[in-house]
Protein backbone atom coordinates (compact mmCIF):
# COMPACT_ATOMS: atom_id res chain seq x y z
CA UNK A 1 0.00 0.00 0.00
CA UNK A 2 1.57 3.30 -1.11
CA UNK A 3 1.43 6.20 1.44
CA UNK A 4 -1.24 8.32 1.28
CA UNK A 5 -3.20 11.08 3.02
CA UNK A 6 -5.92 9.41 5.69
CA UNK A 7 -8.07 11.96 3.66
CA UNK A 8 -8.13 10.12 0.87
CA UNK A 9 -10.09 6.44 0.65
CA UNK A 10 -7.52 3.96 -0.32
CA UNK A 11 -9.62 2.20 -3.57
CA UNK A 12 -9.14 0.33 -6.88
CA UNK A 13 -10.30 0.85 -10.19
CA UNK A 14 -11.24 -2.01 -13.20
CA UNK A 15 -11.38 -1.17 -16.59
CA UNK A 16 -12.74 -4.27 -18.15
CA UNK A 17 -12.24 -4.26 -21.71
CA UNK A 18 -14.05 -6.84 -24.11
CA UNK A 19 -12.87 -8.46 -27.36
CA UNK A 20 -14.07 -5.07 -29.04
CA UNK A 21 -12.00 -2.63 -26.64
CA UNK A 22 -15.11 -1.54 -25.61
CA UNK A 23 -15.40 -0.70 -21.33
CA UNK A 24 -18.10 -2.11 -19.27
CA UNK A 25 -19.74 0.70 -17.46
CA UNK A 26 -22.22 0.97 -14.62
CA UNK A 27 -24.98 3.43 -13.62
CA UNK A 28 -24.84 3.82 -9.72
CA UNK A 29 -28.00 3.06 -7.60
CA UNK A 30 -27.46 5.38 -5.25
CA UNK A 31 -27.06 8.70 -7.49
CA UNK A 32 -29.45 8.37 -10.53
CA UNK A 33 -28.11 10.67 -13.09
CA UNK A 34 -27.03 10.11 -16.72
CA UNK A 35 -23.61 9.51 -15.39
CA UNK A 36 -21.76 5.88 -15.73
CA UNK A 37 -19.02 4.51 -14.21
CA UNK A 38 -16.50 1.94 -14.30
CA UNK A 39 -16.21 -0.74 -10.72
CA UNK A 40 -14.38 0.18 -8.31
CA UNK A 41 -14.35 0.47 -4.48
CA UNK A 42 -13.06 0.59 -1.52
CA UNK A 43 -9.28 -1.48 -0.05
CA UNK A 44 -9.77 -3.38 2.81
CA UNK A 45 -7.64 -3.35 5.38
CA UNK A 46 -4.75 -5.44 5.05
CA UNK A 47 -5.60 -6.26 1.52
CA UNK A 48 -3.58 -5.99 -1.61
CA UNK A 49 -4.55 -3.46 -4.21
CA UNK A 50 -4.98 -6.50 -7.39
CA UNK A 51 -6.85 -8.79 -4.32
CA UNK A 52 -9.16 -5.68 -3.64
CA UNK A 53 -9.70 -5.59 -7.89
CA UNK A 54 -10.59 -9.07 -8.18
CA UNK A 55 -13.13 -8.53 -5.28
CA UNK A 56 -14.55 -5.73 -6.47
CA UNK A 57 -15.43 -7.28 -10.06
CA UNK A 58 -16.83 -10.05 -8.79
CA UNK A 59 -18.72 -7.78 -5.99
CA UNK A 60 -20.00 -5.72 -8.84
CA UNK A 61 -19.87 -7.22 -12.16
CA UNK A 62 -21.00 -10.58 -10.89
CA UNK A 63 -17.82 -12.32 -12.73
CA UNK A 64 -13.46 -12.67 -12.50
CA UNK A 65 -13.32 -14.04 -15.65
CA UNK A 66 -11.04 -11.86 -16.99
CA UNK A 67 -6.58 -11.49 -17.56
CA UNK A 68 -4.94 -8.55 -16.37
CA UNK A 69 -3.35 -6.51 -19.10
CA UNK A 70 -1.90 -3.60 -16.98
CA UNK A 71 -1.53 -1.84 -13.81
CA UNK A 72 -1.92 1.61 -14.04
CA UNK A 73 1.93 2.80 -12.96
CA UNK A 74 0.80 5.75 -10.93
CA UNK A 75 -2.11 5.97 -7.66
CA UNK A 76 -4.39 8.70 -9.29
CA UNK A 77 -6.54 10.87 -6.94
CA UNK A 78 -10.17 13.09 -6.90
CA UNK A 79 -11.80 14.98 -4.73
CA UNK A 80 -15.47 14.57 -4.02
CA UNK A 81 -17.64 18.18 -4.49
CA UNK A 82 -18.06 19.77 -1.48
CA UNK A 83 -21.26 19.30 -1.30
CA UNK A 84 -20.83 15.19 -1.31
CA UNK A 85 -17.92 15.35 1.30
CA UNK A 86 -20.53 15.18 4.33
CA UNK A 87 -22.83 12.25 2.97
CA UNK A 88 -20.12 9.76 1.77
CA UNK A 89 -18.28 7.91 4.41
CA UNK A 90 -19.50 9.55 7.15
CA UNK A 91 -16.90 12.73 5.84
CA UNK A 92 -14.02 10.94 6.68
CA UNK A 93 -12.24 11.62 3.21
CA UNK A 94 -12.00 14.36 0.93
CA UNK A 95 -11.52 11.78 -2.38
CA UNK A 96 -10.33 8.85 -3.35
CA UNK A 97 -6.67 7.64 -3.97
CA UNK A 98 -7.44 5.10 -6.74
CA UNK A 99 -4.56 2.33 -8.01
CA UNK A 100 -6.14 1.21 -11.47
CA UNK A 101 -6.18 -2.16 -13.26
CA UNK A 102 -7.18 -2.78 -17.09
CA UNK A 103 -8.48 -6.11 -17.73
CA UNK A 104 -9.54 -8.35 -20.88
CA UNK A 105 -13.11 -10.16 -19.97
CA UNK A 106 -12.57 -13.70 -21.49
CA UNK A 107 -16.42 -14.62 -20.84
CA UNK A 108 -19.91 -14.15 -22.48
CA UNK A 109 -22.20 -10.95 -21.45
CA UNK A 110 -24.22 -13.31 -20.23
CA UNK A 111 -21.74 -13.99 -17.22
CA UNK A 112 -22.15 -10.40 -16.25
CA UNK A 113 -24.73 -9.33 -13.70
CA UNK A 114 -25.51 -5.99 -11.96
CA UNK A 115 -28.12 -8.24 -9.54
CA UNK A 116 -25.19 -8.91 -7.44
CA UNK A 117 -25.45 -9.69 -3.43
CA UNK A 118 -24.88 -6.02 -2.68
CA UNK A 119 -25.39 -4.18 -6.06
CA UNK A 120 -23.94 -0.89 -7.18
CA UNK A 121 -24.91 -0.48 -10.48
CA UNK A 122 -28.71 -0.54 -11.82
CA UNK A 123 -27.97 -1.36 -15.46
CA UNK A 124 -24.73 -1.81 -17.39
CA UNK A 125 -23.19 -1.53 -20.91
CA UNK A 126 -20.32 -1.60 -23.04
CA UNK A 127 -18.80 2.00 -24.07
CA UNK A 128 -16.03 2.42 -26.69
CA UNK A 129 -13.06 4.03 -25.25
CA UNK A 130 -13.24 7.41 -26.33
CA UNK A 131 -16.88 7.69 -24.93
CA UNK A 132 -15.62 7.50 -21.59
CA UNK A 133 -14.47 10.00 -20.48
CA UNK A 134 -17.90 12.35 -21.33
CA UNK A 135 -20.05 9.85 -19.49
CA UNK A 136 -18.45 10.12 -15.74
CA UNK A 137 -19.37 12.54 -13.22
CA UNK A 138 -17.21 15.40 -13.83
CA UNK A 139 -15.03 15.59 -10.90
CA UNK A 140 -13.26 11.97 -12.13
CA UNK A 141 -13.01 13.17 -15.68
CA UNK A 142 -9.58 14.11 -14.92
CA UNK A 143 -8.54 10.10 -13.31
CA UNK A 144 -10.85 8.85 -15.86
CA UNK A 145 -8.85 10.82 -18.84
CA UNK A 146 -5.26 9.11 -17.45
CA UNK A 147 -6.67 5.99 -17.31
CA UNK A 148 -8.12 6.32 -21.00
CA UNK A 149 -4.81 7.34 -21.88
CA UNK A 150 -2.71 4.80 -20.44
CA UNK A 151 -5.35 2.06 -21.57
CA UNK A 152 -4.39 3.48 -25.64
CA UNK A 153 -0.81 3.01 -25.22
CA UNK A 154 -1.22 -0.77 -23.71
CA UNK A 155 -3.73 -1.57 -26.39
CA UNK A 156 -1.13 -0.07 -29.30
CA UNK A 157 1.59 -1.58 -27.66
CA UNK A 158 -0.14 -5.07 -27.52
CA UNK A 159 -1.20 -4.29 -31.08
CA UNK A 160 1.62 -4.24 -32.63
CA UNK A 161 3.52 -7.14 -30.72
CA UNK A 162 3.30 -10.48 -33.64
CA UNK A 163 1.32 -12.72 -32.64
CA UNK A 164 1.16 -16.36 -33.64
CA UNK A 165 -0.18 -15.76 -36.85
CA UNK A 166 2.29 -13.40 -37.98
CA UNK A 167 5.38 -15.12 -36.92
CA UNK A 168 4.24 -18.39 -38.61
CA UNK A 169 2.38 -17.13 -41.34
Amino acid sequence: MPDYDDCYRACVGIMLLNRHDDIFVGKRLDHPSRYWQMPQGGIEQGEEPLAAAIREMREEIGSTNARLLATHPEWLKYDLPPSLRADLWKGRYRGQRQKWYIFRFLGEDSELTVETADPEFSEWRWLPLSDLVGTIVPFKAEVYASVVSFAQKVLSAQAEEPTLDRVVG
